[in-house]
């Protein structure tokens, strides 16, 4: 006897010799399902969507730098080989940040198919210091589309006043805003508040071909429940539709169960986890 799955479901029996030919049934397609993706891929996606004002190659590595504006921006990224064995390597990165008066970074990742434990390891063993820790989640983009109507909300080429009142980051520099606007198709997300208030909710999204890569999803702390970052999320993930995307990624601190839950139910899950490893504070010991 065979047993046959049902598009429904049902698992059904019949007789071997009753089967006159058969075939392969395709997956759904992937706009509907979770993407596959690589370490590499991701990493160049996520690097994209948040571009240095300055950067400069270090064999395969990069090392990029913004004024100080967030540790992505202002870290090495380590794909592939340097060129110089690491503790060359490592005093160059230290070099090169310490020049433009910043702490030197690295951002590494772990838990997928080609990424940096062994870099982390050693890393640990010359005294770098890992600071922050947190996880790149994926997902297929049509049902975020899908889960809410997203009106209210007003899409923008641009940052504009009214968005940066909701950011978390204030201040925000002209250096800040050329890392904010960067990327391949850049689009911000308002769901305006009350008169002369700041926005009830804003959100970022760049479409990268098949990607579409959210950021800065917030919500004022007294509108939250209300099903407000699901709206941004739903009008940012149709926009990116429209340009091709079907694919989603996000970064989400481990600490943070609100977003989590969020994701979660819009169907994200882990696919790897990174870390920015800090400088020692003093320059390592040099052999005799």
């Amino acid at each position: 006897m065979l047993l046959i799955t049902r598009k429904g479901g049902e698992t059904v029996r019949i007789a071997e010799s009753s089967l006159v030919a058969g075939k392969v049934v395709p997956a759904a397609p992937a706009r509907r399902r979770g993407p596959a993706a690589t370490y590499a891929e991701l990493a160049g996606v996520t690097a994209r969507a948040w571009r240095p004002v300055e950067s400069e190659r270090l064999g395969e590595w990069e090392l990029r730098a913004a004024g100080g504006f967030t540790r992505r921006a202002n870290s090495v990224l380590p794909l592939g080989d340097p060129g110089l064995p690491l503790d060359e390597a490592l005093a160059a990165v230290r070099r090169w940040y310490g020049e433009r008066g910043l702490p030197a970074y690295v951002q590494t990742a772990t838990g997928a198919e080609g990424t940096q434990e062994l870099l982390c390891a050693e890393l640990e063993r010359r005294g770098w210091v890992r600071e922050v820790t947190a996880e790149l989640w994926i997902g297929a983009l049509a049902p975020v589309a899908d889960r809410a109507e997203g009106s209210g909300v007003v899409l923008s080429r641009t940052a504009d006043e009214a968005w940066l009142a909701r950011y978390q980051r204030k201040g925000v520099s002209e250096v800040a805003l050329k890392v904010l606007g960067s990327g391949p198709s850049v689009w911000f997300a308002t769901v305006p508040g009350a008169a002369g208030e700041a926005p009830a909710a804003i959100g970022r999204c760049v479409v990268d071909g098949r990607w579409a890569s959210f950021a800065a999803v917030e919500v004022d702390p007294a509108r939250r429940r209300q099903g407000l970052a699901t709206d941004v999320m739903a009008a940012l993930a149709r926009q990116a539709l429209a340009e091709g995307a079907s694919a989603a990624c996000l970064q989400v601190e481990t600490d943070n169960a609100g977003a989590r839950a969020l994701y979660a139910g819009s169907g994200f899950a882990a696919h790897h986890a990174y870390h920015h490893y800090r400088e020692p504070a003093t320059e390592p010991p040099t052999s005799a």
